[in-house]
């Protein structure tokens, strides 16, 4: 499991954003959680986490490995 900080997420709409972009990340096997009130993602799999933030700041978001 692989656990970012995302912030700027502000309602359900962010949230639904980073959990597409995320689940289009090659190596992403599942989408665990994603919650704006924690600022808080979690994808299952083998992705390059850098791959990871870089589709969460196309979003819009900043993001690091929690």
């Amino acid at each position: 499991m692989i656990e970012l900080k995302v912030e700027g997420m502000t309602c359900g709409h962010c949230e639904q954003a980073v959990r597409q972009a995320l689940a289009a990340v090659p190596g992403v096997n599942a989408v665990l959680e994603v919650d704006r009130g924690q600022q808080y993602a979690a994808v299952e799999g083998n992705p390059d986490p850098t791959a990871l933030i870089a589709a969460i700041t196309a979003e819009g978001f900043q993001a690091r490995v929690a």
